[in-house]
């Protein structure tokens, strides 16, 4: 017995997260730990039920949702650059099996997917042998593209880093990233979350159409919860917001941990350009200052170096924007801080959904101003008695392009006495905020 367990330890020195499922009873399942070789392992745990059955049976599973399309392959893979071929072997005299996914966690949205290449993946035994290998590799591929709605930030997040995070992690940096669509100025903004990953360079399939690079194992596709969230009871190793908000921490050396840290509170506004612009954007800022607050004002071009702006976010103690995808930076705020969202007519649901929801999970206390009629620019250009305002349901219902055009492409004019409240009670909440021991 006692022969055995050491067995079981040594094993386990190459998979720490081993000795967590041992002493934790994470999982109702008895798995033979010496049957069961590391990387299978890590593989092994991003499918449940039916699909892990089929794992183990045949060494590949497949699963789709209204997001997300994934398959997980625990025997040797080959991946042709040409045509985006994943060739997976079967122990089985099964005909080959041709599948098509698209490695991209939007595939309820017919706009993004078809920015989105598919890759043929070939599971099964062929008359014809796959091509030779040109570059073996030691740990697993995860295959993903770069393509969608990158250029969003919330869409990068939501749809790429978070997946990623949720589908990587449990792996300790043993993977190694195959970027289906690359995009090198993607790729530049997001190195450290990718180099804290992976420990290996990324692989641009679109660089060289004939080689051939073979890995003991693969997923092609990203796990997705939820805008801006994951779900610990559905990831590998129980991480939870908190455990993302550390990953980026440690990934862009963030030194703030909990408001109570920055001295004088620090508000900073997201400054628009296009649409839904503070149009007394200057007599919000001297409001901004005169209630005590230091101000650092910051446009969309500010955001694309996220090395150096998520350390500017982090020193915030407020973060105020009109619903946008720039809310998404949040995410590096400290631990209690406040995300003050000023909400459009007519936005109500996308800004809690996409931004108000997110923030308690990530430590932030969420306030959100509503304006009023009078505050839109859209009062000017049709009147109180257009059906702008007395029946949005009929332009709702033209569908998004409708929708967009009047309800995300009006401006604002802020009425600074009601919104003065929203701004005092935010400070009321840093100023008091303590860290929890």
């Amino acid at each position: 017995m006692m022969e055995k367990e050491s067995r079981r330890l040594v094993n386990c020195a190459t998979l720490p997260i081993c000795l967590v499922l041992i002493g934790g009873n994470l999982s109702s399942e008895k798995i033979n730990i010496d049957a069961v070789d590391p990387q299978e392992f890590l593989l092994r745990r991003l499918v449940r039920g039916d699909d892990r059955v089929q794992l183990d049976s045949n060494g590949f599973s497949c699963r789709a949702d209204v997001h997300t399309q994934v398959c997980v392959a625990n025997k040797p893979v080959r991946i042709y650059n040409k045509g985006l071929t994943v060739y997976v072997p079967s122990d089985s005299d099964q005909p080959q099996v041709k599948r098509i996914v698209k490695p991209y966690a939007r595939l309820e949205d017919e706009t993004a997917m078809k920015r989105v290449s598919p890759v043929q993946i070939l599971h099964g035994n062929n008359t014809i042998d796959p091509p030779t290998c040109n570059f073996t590799h030691n740990v697993t591929a995860v295959v993903f593209s770069s393509k969608g709605f990158t250029g969003n930030v919330f869409h990068e997040f939501n749809e790429i880093i978070i997946p990623l995070f949720i589908t990587t992690r449990h792996f300790r940096s043993r993977v190694r990233f195959v970027i289906t669509d690359f995009e090198l100025w993607w790729v530049q903004k997001y190195n450290r979350c990718l180099s804290h990953l992976s420990a290996y360079e990324v692989i641009n399939p679109g660089t060289d159409d004939g080689s051939v690079h073979c890995f003991p194992g693969a997923v092609i596709g990203l796990t997705y919860h939820d805008n801006l969230a994951l779900n610990s009871t559905d990831i590998p190793g129980g991480y939870s917001m908190f455990d993302f908000k550390q990953f980026l921490k440690e990934s862009y050396n963030l030194k703030i941990n909990h408001v109570s840290e920055i001295q004088k509170p620090m508000l900073m506004l997201i400054s628009r350009r296009k649409t839904r612009r503070f149009l007394n954007e200057d007599k919000m800022v001297e409001m901004i200052m005169e209630l005590g607050f230091q101000i650092t004002r910051v446009e969309p071009e500010w955001m694309y170096n996220l090395d150096e702006f998520a350390e500017v976010v982090n020193s915030c103690s407020v973060m105020l924007g009109a619903h946008g995808a720039g809310l998404t930076n949040e995410i590096f705020l400290p631990t209690g801080a406040v995300m003050v969202q000023v909400v459009p007519l007519q936005n109500e649901w996308a800004a809690t959904t996409y931004y108000g929801g997110p923030a308690k999970e990530m430590g932030v206390r969420y306030l959100e101003y509503k304006i009023e009629p009078e505050e839109s620019s859209l009062f000017d250009t049709y009147g109180k008695d257009h059906p702008v305002f007395t029946d949005p349901k009929s332009i709702i219902s033209k569908g998004y392009y409708a929708f967009r055009s009047v309800y995300l492409d009006q401006d604002l004019k802020i009425n600074l006495e009601r919104f003065k409240k929203t701004l005092i009670e935010a400070k009321k909440i840093v100023e008091s905020s303590t860290p929890i021991n």
